[in-house]
């Protein structure tokens, strides 16, 4: 080949040369590219992978694996909690109905009745005779009748007199106990049973009206109604210092916590909802409320930094273990416990550790509940040390089970709570060391009930300012109730301006 032709051919060549070249670099972006959407598909599959094993995980909690209410179990998807035999300890299972031994109710025959009426047969005979001359032959039929009066408003008007002392002095009468200013207005009873409607069953003002209507004919307006919360309110702020501080001396408190809609529905800067938080601090004697934010602030205004020489049983939010609140000597709350113990169970079917632990748990609760009932000062030392050893063996089980939080639904949550179970055993069997404490805040529960049902009631209520009123009347009759008194006598003695006042505690 000549010069030219060698030449021509090496050019060709690179000419070749750079074209391939060209084309792998095309081709390692294409296939760089290609692995970048690849690794981002198998990401975007690993969630939507996981998304389901999310949406059953919700979906089957439920009231005896979560907090979550019994009224959502029946949800529509929701999974409601498994169906399971009644758990005795001993014995036969308990059959439904009255219990053998268990105090019956019924409606007793009364030794002196208020009233007795003698009946005789009226009308005349088949003979013709008048019955009305017919001969007494005595009581052959008895039978008592438990009855309301009829009610009906009467309006009675009081003159009230004015007399001159022989030495010249005047004497005006004084009104009626609990008369307002003005020439009339309603009396102790109708204002106390308006109160008493709102406040403990939570029918709106304007339902009130109606009932008051329909059962009394008085006809008060809507804004009289709802100004008694205030008028209540102000009438027993010193009963509920007074529960404050009785509160403040109980050995054990039991604590609580819920959302409550009230006030506007657009939220405040910063949060998802419109929601306040009603917080209650109560024993088997006393309650009080407080309505606040879901936030450290009102944990601190709340009754906790006065509670350090008593054992507060709660549920574990985090905002119970705050520095900011004072050293709180703590009992965590079992039923929580045991439902955070049954999501474990079902997250880990195949293991036996969350169920060891819960029946370890539920042994001593159950013991402890015997023997305070029994009045005895403590548990069986070989009882509680066995179930304190089986409860220590299963978290320990657990803790090798699950060495880190996982990735999963419910793993993460099982092994915080194990951690929980192992790093605070004082604070989760102090009851069994000491029968004072309850081992469960279902007291707190059971007080903060009334909010959970008026919130299906009613609804969002519109003033925050009246919902406080609300629960300061709430924890007085409360407090009332559980003293034995009637809500409506103990409603009736405070509008009539000297409020039912709890005693002292009888000493320890």
């Amino acid at each position: 080949m000549s010069r030219e032709e060698l030449i021509a051919l090496v050019a060709h060549r690179d000419c070749q040369l750079a074209a391939r070249d060209v084309r792998i670099a095309a081709r390692d972006e294409r296939i760089a590219a290609l692995s970048t959407q690849v690794a981002g598909l198998l990401e975007a599959n690993e969630e939507l992978a996981a998304k389901p094993a999310r949406l059953e995980h919700l979906l089957t909690r439920n009231s005896s694996n979560s907090s979550i209410p019994p009224s959502k179990d029946d949800d529509p998807g929701r999974m409601p909690p498994a169906v399971k035999p009644a758990r005795r300890v001993g014995g036969p299972k308990r059959a439904r109905g009255k219990q053998p031994g268990a105090p019956g109710a019924n409606l007793a025959w009364a030794d002196n009745p208020a009233k007795q009426v003698d009946r005789f047969p009226t009308g005349r005979c088949e003979c013709g005779h008048d019955l009305a001359g017919a001969t007494d032959l005595g009581i052959v039929d008895r039978y008592q009748q438990h009855e309301i009066p009829l009610i009906s408003v009467t309006v009675t008007q009081y003159d009230q007199h004015q007399v001159r002392c022989g030495c010249g002095r005047l004497h005006t009468a004084t009104r009626p106990e609990g008369a307002r200013t003005g020439l009339v207005g309603y009396g102790p009873n109708l204002q106390s049973f308006a109160v008493y409607l709102m406040v403990v069953h939570f029918i709106p003002a304007t339902r009130v009206v109606e009932v008051l209507q329909s059962l009394t004919g008085a006809t008060p307006s809507v804004g009289f109604v709802h100004g008694m919360l205030d008028r209540a309110a102000t009438l027993l702020v010193e009963a509920d210092k007074r529960i404050r501080a009785l509160i403040t001396l109980a050995y054990a408190v039991s604590a609580d916590e819920t959302p409550l809609r009230v006030g506007g529905k657009t939220p405040k800067p910063g949060r998802k909802k419109a929601d306040k938080y009603l917080l209650v601090a109560c024993t088997e004697l006393y309650t009080h409320y407080l309505l606040g934010n879901h936030d450290l602030d009102t944990f601190k205004a709340f009754v906790f930094k006065d509670l350090i020489d008593s054992v507060v049983v709660h549920d574990r939010y985090h905002l119970y273990d705050s520095a900011e609140i004072g050293e709180l000597t703590h009992q965590l709350c079992g039923q929580h416990l045991l439902r955070d113990l049954a999501d474990a169970a079902e997250t880990y079917s195949d293991a036996h550790w969350p169920t060891q632990i819960a029946d370890a748990l539920r042994g001593l609760i159950h013991h402890a509940n015997l023997a305070r009932d029994a009045g005895r000062r403590a548990l069986n030392d070989a009882v509680r040390d066995k179930l304190i050893n089986n409860f220590r063996d299963g978290v320990k089980v657990g803790l090798s089970d699950t060495t880190s939080h996982g990735t999963k639904p419910g793993e993460r949550k099982a092994r915080l709570l194990l951690e929980v179970l192992r790093d605070r055993e004082d604070d989760v069997l102090r009851f069994a060391h000491d029968l004072r404490v309850p081992p469960t805040s279902n007291q707190a529960e059971r007080d903060l009930r009334p909010a959970k049902i008026q919130q299906k009631i009613s609804g969002r209520l519109t003033s925050e300012a009246r919902t406080k009123d609300r629960y300061l009347i709430r924890g007085y009759l409360s407090t009332a109730a559980k003293h034995g008194r009637n809500m409506i006598d103990a409603l009736r003695e405070a509008i009539l301006g000297h409020p039912w006042m709890p005693p002292d505690p009888a000493p320890a």
